[in-house]
């Protein structure tokens, strides 16, 4: 039986290879279909006696009866994937100084000296920020300490833990609390005070000796084996669940994916996050020492996530974090909390940044930029300004509405819109305009190409595999996913 009389509901299309149309809904469900039968779907002779008919019925892309259901069903969905706007600010990064005890060649954050204590946080400016950060409606919130090396400050550190659990008292909110550190400075005082108070670490390793001396260059020691020696140190106080690392691709690094994967394999990490440099700070005067292209990245990203799931696939459990979140947004039905990859933009709604002097910036990026000496992002200061004040800057409301990416050109028909997100500082930085334009854009160019392989798999339909992405997404070991599968 043909059916002439189905409705469209709002999809995005594109030729995913030669013999192969991929369809995606307004909320991320997905459907690759042949040639001929897109061809069929868009003439209105689809038989609906056929699996393909019911599975793009079932994926709201049409519908043949009533229309209120499946509208309403799509809503429901879409208000799942934005339920990050409805708890407003809930990650607060705090810069308790600039100065840095490191080199690294890629520093985006224009670190200073050690002995350059002007760039420190006073007790005043920080007890302000933990103030502001409780006027935030939000129910749970996260405290993370960014630099240069927050430990270079670490009273200030403990004075905002401290004075934010004394708050919290009566705000009764649920409150993390981050350090991102290199680690050189951690002693047994302070592990112990991080234990004590649940504070989680992130730190920066780049894999191998060589690889990582060369990013990460100390002037009296190998930061390699220091990094070694006090990772040891605080898994002993913390152990690897509190502790999580980030790489960033060097020239040094592209084609070394899977030697950095070993590396963080053998210090007993469970993920690594493949990140691409950033153009911001000492990065964008030193670019020589990094240049690659986003292909180059690409084809030492794909050879690194292949590996990955070769390892999951021979009982490794060991996860990239970028593809996971992507993955969630592609295989669940829930949102997730990553700042890059929201729509609109999380800038200032779900992220802000307060740095030592008590400078309110969007996202971290608008603080580096500011360091750079372009201070377009920073929406107030905690010293002079209400909550009120700063948090309905005009900006921020501009960032926002220049963010939304279902409105914006290029971006409104892409296939890969419910799993992006926008980068406005990024688009400012390279373009000098928010929107920017997405053919021009690096960012919409390494998200289109890791999409693209990710889709390529998924098409590819290995059980195994998806079993892989499956174990990812819920962050659990294959084993455990095949288990509870043998017991459906």
């Amino acid at each position: 039986m043909l059916v002439n009389k189905y409705i469209f509901l709002p999809f995005q299309f594109k030729r995913f290879d030669s013999d192969t149309v991929l369809l995606t809904n307004m909320v991320g469900e997905f459907v690759f279909l042949s040639n001929l039968d897109f061809k069929k779907l868009v003439n209105y002779k689809l038989d609906n006696n056929k699996k393909v008919y019911q599975d793009l019925k079932s994926k709201h892309i049409i519908t043949d009866g009533e229309t209120d259901l499946p509208i309403n069903m799509l809503a429901i969905k879409y208000r799942t994937k934005k339920s990050f706007l409805n708890y407003f600010t809930t990650l607060h990064m705090v810069v308790p100084t600039l100065r840095c005890n490191g080199s690294c060649i890629y520093c985006q954050v224009s670190s200073k000296r050690i002995e350059e204590n002007n760039y420190d946080m006073n007790k005043t400016t920080a007890k302000r920020i933990v103030e502001m950060i409780f006027c935030s409606p939000a129910k749970s919130i996260k405290v993370e300490f960014q630099g240069g090396e927050p430990l270079l400050n670490f009273e200030i550190v403990k004075f905002i833990i401290l004075y934010a659990k004394k708050l919290n008292v009566l705000y009764q909110k649920r409150v993390e609390f981050v350090i991102c550190t290199n680690l050189i400075l951690v002693n047994d005082e302070i592990l112990k005070f991080f234990k004590k108070h649940k504070v989680v670490i992130s730190t920066s390793f780049d894999g191998p000796e060589e690889i990582h001396n060369f990013n990460r260059p100390l002037k009296k020691d190998s930061s390699y084996h220091k990094f070694s020696k006090q990772l040891e140190l605080t898994k002993n106080y913390l152990g690897m669940d509190c502790i999580s690392a980030l790489m960033t691709t060097t020239r040094k690094s592209i084609g070394n994916f899977k030697p950095i994967v070993n590396e963080y394999l053998a210090k007993g990490f469970k993920s690594i996050f493949f990140r691409i440099i950033n153009p911001y700070g000492f990065a964008q005067q030193e670019i020589f020492d990094m240049d690659y292209s986003v292909e180059d990245f690409i084809r030492s990203y794909k050879e690194g996530l292949g590996y990955i799931i070769n390892l999951n696939l021979q009982g490794t459990f060991f996860m990239e974090e970028y593809a996971t979140l992507l993955l969630t947004r592609i295989l669940t039905p829930f949102g997730i909390g990553f700042v890059d990859l929201q729509s609109p933009a999380g800038a200032g709604i779900e992220c802000a940044i307060y740095n030592y002097n008590g400078d309110v910036y969007v996202t971290d990026e608008g603080r580096m930029l500011g360091e750079m000496g372009d201070k377009t992002f920073c929406i107030g200061n905690v010293v002079y300004d209400s909550h009120k004040k700063i948090f309905s800057h005009n900006f921020l409301k501009e960032v926002i509405s220049k963010t939304y990416l279902e409105t914006l050109p290029e971006c409104n028909h892409c296939v890969y819109l419910p799993y992006c997100g926008a980068d406005p500082v990024r688009n400012y930085l390279e373009q000098k305009d928010i929107i920017g334009n997405k053919m021009v854009s690096t960012h919409c160019k390494k998200n289109m190409m890791i999409l693209d392989y990710l889709f390529k798999i998924i098409k590819n339909n290995n059980d195994n595999v998806l079993d892989v992405f499956y174990s990812w997404v819920n962050r659990i070991p294959l084993e455990k996913i095949k288990l509870d599968q043998s017991c459906d």
